[in-house]
């Protein structure tokens, strides 16, 4: 995350958690508290996270909230995609793997099986992707088809007017994420009807900022990325719609992706933590933390909160804490 992104959720962050201590601080004697288990005295330690950079400002916010009771726990967190976070999460070398998409039975889990990583699934979050064009760029509303024809592999479209005569003429420059990326894989998926089919000659990248920013200073510019980085940057892009039809289009906003009228772009967001670093306390302690709290870290990090019933079964797949 840059520093210009960070500080205003840090400050948020501080300021939530400083509300949030002080709201809790008369319910001390009946054993309630906003962080389960983590405000126990005295733990220490340190948690390793890695994985997908829709999921990095979540992260980022729910440690340093954590942070704020728990200071002597370091955490770190790293952003390599969702891909490469399960490669380093399987092969031991975090604790917690940020994710856009559900770990895959082909792939990433027989590797955790292999090296005796056993997990949990627990949805953190929910998101959207968001498609974008430069401000000079006016696209109002894109059609699932208008979208494939622009994106799937081996595609020639260096204008949307080779897509629409009625769209603008501009030349595109492209920009989306790596191929590590969850992000790459369900936007393909969703839009191209593969995973991982994708025309390949746009530029790439596994860090968000550097595509908005792409997009941005690019007259022809035109990208996709996780809906949280939209909003950080909004007044510098043009938002479109998405739809099976014309008709059909919505734009996404916390209240669209939530309610899962933004379609078909609308996708959960998990952490994996394995069950060797659940065993430690501090781990646990964040998860549960992180469960408990999870409105207010989603809220300080601009990414849409669980609904009620996708935070109870959160709060399950941890074991029902």
């Amino acid at each position: 995350m840059s520093l210009n992104r960070l500080l205003p959720v840090l400050a948020l962050v501080a300021s939530l958690a400083f509300a949030v201590a002080a709201c809790g601080s008369d319910d001390n004697e009946s054993g309630a508290s906003t962080g389960g288990e983590s405000s126990a005295e005295g733990l220490s330690g340190s948690i390793r996270i890695d994985g997908s950079s829709t999921v990095l400002p979540f992260a980022e916010a729910a440690g340093e909230l954590f942070n704020e009771e728990n200071p002597d726990v370091k955490i770190t967190v790293g952003s390599s995609g969702t891909g490469g976070g399960f490669e380093k999460f399987c092969a031991g070398e975090t604790d917690i793997s940020d994710a856009s998409r559900p770990i895959k039975d082909d792939e990433e889990a027989p590797i955790c099986k292999k090296n005796g990583v056993s997990y949990r699934e627990v949805q953190v979050a929910n998101d959207g992707i968001a498609v974008v064009t430069n401000p000079n760029l006016k696209v109002d509303c894109l059609t699932v088809d208008q979208l494939k024809k622009v994106w799937e592999p081996k595609s020639k479209v260096a204008s949307l007017t080779d897509v629409d005569p009625s769209l603008p003429d501009a030349e595109l420059a492209l920009f989306g994420p790596g191929t590590d990326s969850g992000t790459f894989d369900f936007f393909t998926d969703e839009i191209n009807g593969e995973e991982g089919a994708s025309r390949e000659d746009y530029q790439a990248s596994e860090d968000d900022n550097q595509l908005v920013t792409g997009v941005e200073g690019s007259e022809g510019g035109m990208g996709y990325f996780g809906f949280s980085y939209y909003e950080q940057q909004q007044d510098k892009l043009n938002l479109v719609g998405v739809g099976e039809s014309a008709d059909s289009c919505v734009k996404p906003s916390k209240e669209t992706i939530q309610d899962g009228s933004y379609s078909p772009l609308s996708r959960p967001l998990f952490m994996y933590p394995s069950a060797k670093a659940m065993a430690r306390p501090e781990v646990k302690a964040f998860m549960d933390f992180t469960v408990e709290n999870q409105q207010v870290i989603a809220e300080a990090s601009q990414i849409v909160p669980l609904t009620e019933e996708q935070a109870s079964e959160a709060k399950t797949s941890l074991g029902g804490n």
